[in-house]
């Protein structure tokens, strides 16, 4: 991946894929769209500039890596597209709703509906059991009942877990916690998957298996933006943007993409279940 300043490249309008979600009137179906966005902090009467006027597009079925050195603005980037906190200026439109300056509820709101969040750390309830863990943003929907109960159960099955729906965490290993944590990310159907280092702490073969989940989810639609500093984990996206001193310095197709192939997912997934 070269990351060198592609300007060419940088804040242009969202292009037609096959695979892509087109509205009626032939313009590209976006889950997110950031423009001009800023984020300032004060720290000892000293303004920090982390972001620095970001724009870009994320269509609806993209698989996007965000890359860039310590200090390049990525967490706060992921802080902002995961609604946990407000930009300075600038606007986030997710789905239709510029979510920019809600409102704390109005953001808390939107966390637990339209986003599904995958963690390094998992971020799971040590007390609560597979599904239990699942059904945590309809929790907070007010959502639960027996049809989504069902489809939690479902999504764990889908993960390789269905063997191990009443376990809990601790019972659990890494990988296993990660996909409990992909599961809960699907249960709100999110316009997309935010995963923040969603390998950092897994193994090579269980990181085959979560990149493999990933690909078979974008590969049935689903939006998945990535933050990760890995070159091996970001050439399974389709896209790499690349971070520097809180602007975009390069927004490119990743065109050496690393894709498995449909008998390879297969697989992959049966060796996972079978090592669960």
């Amino acid at each position: 991946m070269n990351h060198t300043n592609q300007s060419a490249n940088v804040n242009s309008p969202a292009t037609v894929q096959p695979d892509q979600p087109v509205s009626p009137n032939g313009a590209v179906k976006l889950a997110a769209q950031i423009t001009d966005l800023t984020k300032h902090y004060v720290l000892k009467s000293e303004t920090v500039k982390a972001l620095r006027g970001i724009s870009f597009e994320v269509p609806e079925g993209d698989y996007v890596a965000i890359m860039g050195p310590s200090g390049s603005g990525k967490s706060t980037l992921l802080n902002l597209l995961g609604c946990l906190d407000r930009p300075t200026s600038g606007n986030y439109v997710l789905g239709s709703s510029d979510v920019a300056h809600m409102s704390d509820d109005e953001l808390s709101e939107v966390r637990a509906s339209r986003i599904g969040f995958v963690f390094q750390s998992y971020n799971l309830i040590a007390q609560l059991s597979v599904v239990e863990n699942i059904e945590v943003p309809l929790y907070y929907m007010g959502q639960l009942n027996a049809q989504s109960r069902k489809r939690s159960v479902q999504l764990a099955t889908m993960v390789g877990l269905g063997e191990r729906l009443g376990h809990r965490p601790p019972q659990l290993s890494g990988g296993q916690q990660q996909r409990v944590a992909i599961a809960r990310s699907l249960v709100n159907d999110p316009y997309f998957i935010l995963a923040d280092e969603a390998t950092g702490n897994l193994d090579s073969v269980t990181t085959e298996e979560i990149l493999a989940l990933f690909q078979r989810l974008n590969d049935e639609g689903r939006t998945i933006i990535m933050v990760t500093h890995e070159d091996d984990v970001s050439q399974h996206a389709k896209r790499v943007i690349w971070l520097k001193d809180g602007q975009v310095q390069s927004d490119e197709s990743v065109t050496d993409r690393r894709v498995f192939s449909a008998e390879q997912v297969r697989k992959i997934s049966q060796n996972a279940e079978v090592r669960t």
